[in-house]
């Protein structure tokens, strides 16, 4: 996105919790060129997602809210 190299992680649901979501993103840190920053995407009630890029070393520099317009017409 925006010439940022982005990190996403999916673990399928009955191995979650054996740490596989950390190491996947730790080996993300190591997959771009030296010095590089990766950047993850992950909302704040995946609660599982932030701990474990937060145990692979990311480390979180904003939020972002989506807005939606309410239709007004009906």
């Amino acid at each position: 996105m925006a010439g940022r190299w982005e990190a996403a992680v999916e673990v399928d649901p009955d191995r979650r919790g054996d740490g596989i979501g950390r190491t996947l993103a730790a080996t993300a840190r190591h997959l771009v060129p030296p010095g590089t920053p990766v950047w993850a995407q992950v909302a704040p009630a995946n609660a599982a997602s932030v701990r474990a890029f937060l145990a692979a070393g990311f480390r979180p520099v904003g939020a972002e809210a989506l807005l939606a317009r309410e239709d007004l017409t009906g």
